[in-house]
């Protein structure tokens, strides 16, 4: 199971470190090394919110997410988006831009970290509003009872939110970005724009895959109330359900394709420290996107691993946890608008959050096992110990 999962993030692994190690060297060879675990370190919880929405995806949009979503995630962030950047910012046709990539890493570097403030609010809001998504909706099944009962509570508030986005987008902006180092000076307006931006697509593009989502769930109850008054068909059988509602053969169709953008774009908004981080390691462009793309490769293939052995169903809190680990790097992709951060401290973050989530997971299982599986709401809330 294992080696089928990872088996081709294994194959590109050998070809991408033999291709570095030719092209340019054994220094060559452990810089794409490092980018390599470094995204994996970065992006650890992006596995685990993909593994979240994968699941609901029937098998063929799962492969597609395997395919045509590495390609985009490989090629399309960690290669094409960085000249795209310097081509909007700079002004510059992409020609250009690609022949400055190549033949002026320097000042090439130097226009993407200069379009840091508005890559980091964009990404920094999109991944701020997944978190308070979460935070604020009623769950069964609460990690940390203390706090997400009454923030819960307060989630009961319409667009209550977008409100708190946009009031640390406001405090972000008159605060972080008023001065950025490095000559940037104040970027308030760009900050605003960006972050502003990066609302709006999380609304669009999430508003739209629920809305198919939920449109698609109401077309089945209507189907089981036609088979009979207890949803039976003819044969007498009842569709099987998932935890999300989702009948098992999962999602298809335009729901199936706004979900699929929606991993798409919180792909993007993960990648974005990532890619930013790696200049500080090399300003190679293919140096780069040969390191992360394997680090990606990894992280899908840990996507479905995840999705295939249940996990998220077996280990309840890692949910939890991984949003506590976007909500933790919303921040701090904020915060480097005007402070640098190392990434290492980053992926500590993220890491410990799943780790600690992870943990108390395995406690609460023991506790039911031990209890007979039988437990109530505020029993699961106490159990992770955190």
């Amino acid at each position: 199971m294992l080696l089928k999962t990872f088996g081709w993030s294994f194959a590109v692994t050998a070809i991408g470190l033999a291709l570095a190690g030719v092209l340019w060297g054994w220094k060559g060879l452990a810089i794409v090394g490092i980018l390599s675990i470094l995204e994996i370190s970065l992006s650890f919880d992006n596995a685990v919110i993909n593994a979240g929405i994968l699941r609901k995806m029937n098998a063929f949009w799962q492969k597609i997410f395997l395919t045509v979503g590495i390609l985009i995630a490989v090629f399309g962030m960690r290669l094409v988006f960085p000249v795209v950047i310097v081509a909007i910012t700079a002004k510059l046709g992409p020609i250009e831009a690609v022949n400055l990539a190549i033949n002026d890493k320097e000042k090439y570097e130097h226009l993407v970290t200069g379009a840091h403030p508005a890559i980091a609010a964009f990404g920094g809001m999109f991944l701020l509003m997944i978190f308070l998504d979460f935070i604020f909706e009623e769950r069964d099944i609460r990690w940390l009872g203390w706090l997400e009962k009454p923030l819960s509570k307060l989630g009961k508030l319409d667009t209550f939110s977008v409100v708190i986005a946009m009031a640390v987008l406001l405090i972000t902006a008159t605060t972080f970005a008023t001065e950025v180092p490095h000559g940037g000076g104040d970027k308030s307006a760009t900050v605003l724009l960006s972050g502003v931006a990066g609302l709006m697509t999380y609304l669009i593009v999430g508003g739209i895959s629920s809305f198919f989502e939920d449109k698609l769930e109401e077309d089945e109850d209507d189907e089981d109330g036609a088979d009979g008054a207890d949803g039976r068909d003819e044969a007498g059988e009842k569709p099987v359900r998932g935890s999300s509602g989702a009948t098992v053969v999962g999602l298809a169709g335009k729901a199936a394709f706004f979900m699929f953008l929606y991993l798409e774009v919180i792909d993007a908004s993960f990648s974005f420290d990532g890619v930013i981080g790696a200049f500080a390691i090399t300003n190679d462009i293919f140096e780069m996107a040969l390191g992360l793309g394997i680090g990606a490769m990894y992280i899908r293939s840990l996507t479905v691993y995840l999705v295939r052995q249940g996990t998220l169903d077996d280990y309840v809190y890692l949910e939890h946890g991984a949003h506590y680990a976007i909500g933790a790097l919303a921040v701090i992709l904020l915060v480097t608008i005007k402070y640098e951060i190392n990434e290492v401290i980053t992926g500590v973050v993220g890491v410990a959050l799943i780790g600690a989530s992870y943990w108390s997971s395995v406690v609460r299982n023991r506790r039911e096992a031990q209890s007979g599986g039988s437990g109530s709401e505020e029993k699961s809330e106490v159990t992770s110990g955190v």
